[in-house]
């Protein structure tokens, strides 16, 4: 049942999606045959459904405007094309493991950058929604728009030749979608329509009323072969392949740790990169274009029951089944339907409940997802696609710059220790600071390091309060990089200076061994490094029953 409900909701949007990518309407089941089938046999996740999506079609079509006119024999031909060329890096991702890449483009600017592909789809449909001729662009300060907003702009100045033909159909569609939502979600709300819309277009010959439809749509299973093109068309497509790998890897990374979570379920990621990329394989080899891990679809085959890859080979086998014997009757779709459809696909992409949750609980990351939807928007896809991924890094990186550093006190009657904020004057005993450094040591933030060192150390005298030993509490540190084992070098010579013992607690065991190859282990001694901070503690305790502290 879960596979005949997926066909059902699917059909309809994936022909929608072939509209985003600039392709044949046919080629967007095509994306649910073979690739279907050949994730589901390949592929580690029992969730995932791969199939047409709107965020790489939209990238796709960016890519390619410009290169071959839309639905063309060569534009869908590059679109094999950049299809294959995804599939070899997915592959390739998969021999070198690279399925951790998928971590680097956070949720934060994901839900940016589809907030901003839908708007972008959204605003693409207004001609088709209206029955006017679509913008090119507008021409400002001297510069020509032809961005999201100025073919808007220049597709709203056509409103002279609505069709209100057209208008009545595509409300209509709309009205239909949004009531069976209401109902229900398990009402084929998109099929409904778009089977009404074909008996009405076909019985009161809607074309001669000034509505346009899709014409002759050609059918049978699609035919394999490779995609006609050069190496010049391979070097031209390298930018978008690149975009839509990415974004293949995230996107599906996401939508099978999601649904492996809910239902405790083992995948693995590398394994799917190797079903993804045979799943692309197969879409540039039988006429279509790229395909993707799907949230909308996987989302179906769940709320329907579906826990295994059984109903997407269902799937498969129906929309086969269509391809073969019911194809004829799309001829009568008024091209207003798909429009609404892909329109409505646009504005769930625009995750507005998603942008104010990160508003009220992260401002600073809000900024992030808002300039990503603006770039996708005002600039475009890929360059917003790059954006994105230069924002996740530059975040990442921020957060790690400054680590959250704080000072180790006992807690009275516990054996445990507990955290205090790090500021110059804390102690953890009289003469002994216990710092602790919580992330890697490495070139960015191995300064920080010493600054706060020094404060330590020029505080203590200030206040005439000297220290004995200072403690780097290393069991957050995950790893030291040569900037970072020259910092450690740096504070234990300046301590040094100041008669103050450098000693390392809890390191752990990979980062011990850097620090034995950097030279620091012969440079502090062996008896600096304590496997636990309460060993450090008490040798430093025994230092101070035997010694008298110095004044």
């Amino acid at each position: 049942m879960a596979g005949i409900t997926l066909a059902a909701l699917a059909i309809p949007e994936v022909m929608g999606y072939a509209t985003i990518a600039g392709m044949p309407v046919i080629t967007g089941l095509y994306t649910i045959v073979l690739p279907v089938l050949v994730f589901a046999a390949l592929g580690s996740s029992r969730h995932l459904v791969v199939g047409a999506d709107s965020a790489t079609a939209a990238v796709m079509a960016a890519g390619l405007a410009g290169l071959a006119a839309t639905g063309s024999e060569e534009y869908v031909a590059l679109a094999g094309m950049l299809a294959l060329m995804a599939a070899a890096f997915l592959l390739l991702a998969r021999i070198v493991k690279l399925g951790f890449l998928a971590d680097f483009l956070s949720r934060t600017v994901l839900i940016g950058f589809l907030t901003g592909v839908g708007i972008q789809v959204a605003c693409g449909q207004v001609g088709g929604l209206l029955g006017i001729p679509e913008g090119k662009g507008i021409s400002l300060l001297g510069r020509d728009d032809t961005g999201t907003i100025g073919k808007l702009v220049s597709t709203l100045q056509n409103l002279d030749q609505i069709s209100w033909s057209t208008v009545a159909v595509s409300a209509s569609v709309i009205v239909v979608i949004l009531f069976s939502k209401y109902v229900t979600k398990k009402v084929p709300g998109a099929l409904i329509a778009v089977i009404g819309a074909i008996v009405v277009s076909w019985h009161w010959d809607l074309a001669s009323h000034g509505v346009s439809t899709l014409g002759k749509v050609p059918g049978g299973l699609p035919s394999l072969g490779l995609p006609s093109g050069g190496l010049s068309e391979i070097a031209a497509l390298i930018p978008t392949a690149v975009s839509v790998f990415i974004l293949i890897l995230a996107q599906s990374a996401a939508t099978s740790r999601a649904y492996a979570s809910k239902y405790n379920d083992r995948f693995d990621e590398n394994v799917d990169l190797v079903g993804l990329g045979a799943a692309n394989v197969a879409a540039g080899l039988s006429g279509t274009f790229l395909v993707n891990g799907s949230p909308t679809k996987t989302q179906m085959v769940d709320g329907a029951g579906g826990r295994s890859q059984v109903a997407q080979l269902t799937t498969g086998v129906i929309v086969a089944i269509v391809l073969l014997f019911l194809t004829a009757p799309l001829q009568y779709m008024p091209n207003a339907v798909l429009a609404a459809v892909v329109f409505l696909i646009g504005i769930e992409l625009v995750d507005l409940a998603g942008m104010r949750k990160i508003l009220k609980v992260r401002p600073d990351e809000f900024i992030v997802a808002l300039a990503t939807a603006v770039a996708v928007v005002a600039v475009g896809v890929e360059q917003g696609i790059i954006l994105a991924i230069v924002l996740s890094v530059l975040d990442h990186l921020r957060n790690s710059y400054r680590p959250v550093t704080s000072v180790m006190v006992p807690v009275k009657g516990d054996p445990h220790w507990r955290q205090v904020p790090f500021t110059a004057g804390a102690r953890t005993l009289p003469g002994l600071v216990v710092y602790r450094f919580a992330g890697g040591l490495y070139y960015a933030n191995a300064n920080h390091l010493v600054e706060d060192v020094v404060g330590i150390v020029e505080d203590a005298e200030a206040a005439g309060d000297p220290l004995t030993w200072l403690c780097v509490d290393a069991v957050v540190i995950h790893d030291i990089d040569f900037s970072g084992a020259e910092a450690l070098r740096q504070i234990h010579g300046s301590l040094a200076e100041h008669h103050v013992r450098l000693v390392i607690a809890e390191p752990l065991p990979q980062v011990r061994t850097l620090m034995d190859r950097y030279g620091l282990v012969d440079l502090l001694g062996e008896d600096a490094f304590y496997e636990t901070l309460s060993d450090a503690v008490a040798a430093y305790r025994a230092t101070t029953d035997t010694t008298p502290r110095s004044t």
